[in-house]
């Protein structure tokens, strides 16, 4: 072997290395470690209280989640977010993302206009959409003023209501963001296509169905899972609006909030909390995977979505 070549080679790897040790390093410290130590905590009845214990259960802290009352109550309330938020936030992203990419009057003006909810934080968010949807907020008070409602309905206070409002504030900060993606992905697709389907006498709805869904069968599938993963882990709306509790009536009990409180508002029960946290990322892993299948990846070249 030429020695110049093998110098070389070692210089390239050393360079390749040196490049990817600082992402090595971080993803070491803050995702493998925790993981690892999780998954430890998940086996054990934790204590923290004075000096550190761990007490090993095996199994004990998945079969007490299963028996829980107030874990399936969560996982209810979060399936029940992921199914109704996931697909309209989807739908709307594309049918927004269509209506800006098909030429209209300033759009690049709307497009900045829609984006701006994605730039507003959580909590702030979640702070104006309380005032919104007050006793007082101009929701209650659109709505009286034209008859829908009789009385003015505390959207979040009654339990049939405080999860819709969170679902409604969600889709209306996440639908723009998804729609940039989905503008990105729209202005791949070439437009003689659409010009060939306009001569054959095809309209704006089939245009839609037939060329744009099967050209962007990738990126759909991109956030069907980004929103999957987002919706299943939504903690900070449903703490903020009901102060950590989960109320009313445990109508804003979200998994990660349950996680949160076994964790950090109960004595000795970090390792229990570390179960469900666990539980949780095998369902969101199992969800994922099942949508990724169910939405077909690849695409020929005629627009259609192949297996």
């Amino acid at each position: 072997m030429n020695p110049n070549k093998s110098k070389s080679r070692t210089k390239e790897a050393t360079q390749g290395i040196s490049f990817m040790l600082p992402t090595i390093i971080i993803m070491t410290v803050f995702t493998l470690i925790p993981i690892v130590y999780a998954l430890f905590l998940s086996f054990n009845k934790v204590s923290f209280v004075g000096e550190s214990s761990y007490q090993f259960v095996g199994l004990k802290n998945y079969a007490n989640a299963f028996q829980d009352e107030r874990v399936w109550i969560a996982f209810k309330n979060t399936l029940r977010y992921v199914v109704i938020v996931v697909p309209c936030q989807t739908v709307l992203a594309l049918l927004m993302a269509s209506l800006l990419n098909s030429g209209i009057k300033f759009q690049n003006t709307f497009r900045t206009i829609f984006f701006l909810p994605t730039l507003t934080s959580s909590s702030a968010l979640t702070m104006i959409f309380m005032f919104l949807f007050s006793l007082t907020g101009p929701v209650n008070n659109i709505l009286v003023d034209f008859g829908i409602l009789s009385e003015p309905i505390n959207f979040i206070n009654e339990t049939q209501f405080a999860l819709g409002t969170i679902m409604v504030m969600n889709i209306w900060s996440t639908v723009p963001f998804f729609m940039t993606i989905y503008l990105a992905g729209l202005q791949d697709i070439p437009k003689t296509m659409y010009e060939a389907a306009q001569v054959d006498g095809a309209n704006a709805w089939v245009r839609l169905t037939r060329i744009t869904v099967p050209q962007i069968a990738p990126i759909t599938n991109y956030v069907l899972l980004m929103g999957i993963i987002g919706c299943f882990q939504l903690f900070d709306q449903a703490y903020i609006i009901s102060g950590g509790s989960g109320g009313p009536n445990n109508a804003t009990l979200t998994l990660s909030l349950i996680i949160y409180q076994y964790a950090f508002k109960s004595f000795d029960t970090m390792g229990y909390a570390s179960a469900i946290a666990i539980l949780l990322t095998i369902i969101i892993f199992v969800v994922s995977m099942l949508a990724r299948k169910l939405n077909k990846e690849d695409v020929n070249e005629d627009g259609g979505a192949a297996s």
